[in-house]
């Protein structure tokens, strides 16, 4: 952070009260190490320029940052031609120990260059430079973690029924693995993926979202020197969704790994079944966050502050319904205000900023239309309510009181910094709203009591439930969902397996 806040102070930029922020282009000046920004595909172990690019924007502004290779149909079959002949010829045939420290040397690029890639990720990404270094040193754990999990793929000796046999299992690669990323998280979802692919011995294709391409190619690049074959990373931006199906449609890739929303996930689904390839699928979420008569409320208010308006909301584990138990309402939501009526919406390179932009015009609108909506419908704004003027896609933090089930925001998932707070009278009452929606990846709730901590953490139907707390994210963590959340679990021990297939060996007439 000290090294963006000199940069602040010594850039002549967009002037903002007394302090100077740095335009992109200035910051992008000040990278310590400038070949990391990088605008071609990653195609059969080389860098790829085309002709055919595409614009990403930087939020804040909403001015191109920068140009960005646009990959067709031809440069995905020929990546996934590449990495089919990588995975066969040789990496799966490498050593779980040398895969780990492989692994290990990238970690330990990414974290010497952790201010570079936050610089990169908080332009295109529009999350603050803090929250944009917190989710590289967040990216990092998953390569660190499966750095270590790559030596510890056990198999298992099963007592056969037959005599004079012994029956034993082993865990292989899985083989190609194509990969679509999202762009609230341009690290995180990367390493989520590639680490354990790696990990297991699988090459990887990867599709990058076109909102935030730049990162991912960044991280690429520190791989290939980390000493990761180059051939067995293969980078694809593009915006031509007919060529990304190929990931999809093409036999030589054995697995899919998606995070993004529940109607592509549903499509990528239905284009795997035809070579029936494994899928994971981290889809859309609409997350209850329960407040209880007898919670803390000051703590609870400090796990709505953290799970709503991190990423200014835009993540899909983020509470997307906050119900409040009538006797605590009142007080909830006036302590909510309060701190949320402290949060600063601004540009992402402002130190002083707490709220970046939301990452396109498109979401903006979102916000607006879902607020409008629930206005209409007896809502009522406590705080915030409306866009930020100005070019970038800013949108002040908001709470809404007296929100219900009949409207949008209580149905879809808002991707945005809006917190709409729906009041209940019971525990069963909770328990109920709660589940009555099609997805299922997080919840969270706040309580005193034990014995009800234990019966609504089994009854949410939800992947991944926060209790007394609003963080539930880490490497070592299973992450996923139930219902049309999706299916599949990435990070922990659980997140290698997804990358691996099972094979079991008998060795017969021992006794010959």
């Amino acid at each position: 952070m000290s090294t963006l806040t000199e940069q602040s102070q010594q850039m002549n930029g967009v002037q903002n009260g007394t302090r100077n922020i740095p335009s992109h282009q200035e910051a992008l000046s000040e990278l310590k190490n400038p070949s990391l920004l990088i605008h071609d595909a990653f195609i059969d172990g080389q860098w790829s320029k085309k002709g055919n690019t595409f614009d990403v924007l930087d939020p804040s502004t909403s001015t191109v940052l920068g140009k960005v290779a646009n990959c067709d149909l031809a440069d995905f079959q020929r990546a996934i031609d590449s990495a089919y002949t990588a995975q066969q010829e040789y990496f799966a045939a490498t050593t779980a120990t040398t895969r780990g420290s492989l692994l290990r040397k990238w970690f330990d690029l990414i974290i010497a260059n952790t201010d570079d890639l936050a610089t990169i990720l908080c332009l295109e990404n529009g999350k603050t430079y803090a929250e944009a270094r917190g989710e590289i040193v967040y990216a990092a754990s998953f390569v660190s973690w499966f750095a270590e999990e790559a030596t510890r793929a056990y198999g298992l000796t099963i007592p056969s029924s037959i005599p004079h046999t012994t029956l034993l299992t082993v865990k292989e690669p899985i083989g190609v693995c194509g990969i679509i990323t999202p762009w609230n998280f341009p690290a995180a979802m990367i390493t989520r993926k590639i680490a354990p692919a790696l990990a297991a011995g699988c090459a990887v294709v990867i599709k990058p979202p076109s909102e935030t391409p730049f990162t991912s190619l960044a991280l690429t690049k520190l791989a290939v020197e980390a000493g990761l074959p180059p051939k067995t990373i293969q980078v694809c931006p593009t915006k031509d969704r007919q060529a990304a199906t190929e990931l999809a449609t093409n036999p030589l890739v054995r697995k899919i790994s998606f995070t993004g929303s529940t109607n592509v996930g549903k499509m990528l689904a239905k284009l795997a079944a035809g070579t029936l390839k494994k899928v994971s699928l981290e889809l859309g979420g609409n997350a209850p966050f329960i407040v209880f008569d007898d919670a803390d409320l000051d703590l609870a208010v400090e796990g709505a502050m953290f799970c709503k308006f991190r990423c200014s909301g835009q993540t899909c584990v983020c509470a997307n319904r906050l119900m409040v138990q009538k006797g605590v309402a009142k007080e909830f939501t006036r302590k909510l205000v309060e701190k949320v009526s402290q949060l600063k919406t601004g540009p992402s390179l402002d130190p002083s900023t707490t709220q970046g932009p939301l990452v396109n015009r498109a979401g903006v609108e979102k916000v607006k239309a879902h607020i409008e909506d629930a206005i209409s419908k007896g809502a009522k704004i406590e705080v915030g309510g409306d866009a930020v003027p100005g070019k970038g896609f800013l949108f002040a933090p908001t709470v809404l009181s007296s929100a219900t089930s009949d409207m949008i925001v209580a149905n879809e998932e808002t991707f945005g910094p809006l917190a709409p707070i729906f009041e209940f009278d019971t525990e069963a009452d909770a328990v109920h709203l709660a589940n009555k929606t099609e997805f299922g990846l997080a919840g969270y709730f706040f309580s005193r009591d034990m014995g009800r901590c234990m019966r609504v953490a089994q009854k949410l139907q939800v992947g991944m439930v926060g209790v007394n707390t609003g963080k539930i994210s880490a490497a070592e963590a299973p992450f996923g969902g139930v219902k049309e959340s999706g299916y599949g679990r990435e990070g922990s021990s659980y997140g290698l397996e997804e990358y691996q297939v099972l094979k079991s060996v008998t060795f017969g007439n021992q006794n010959k």
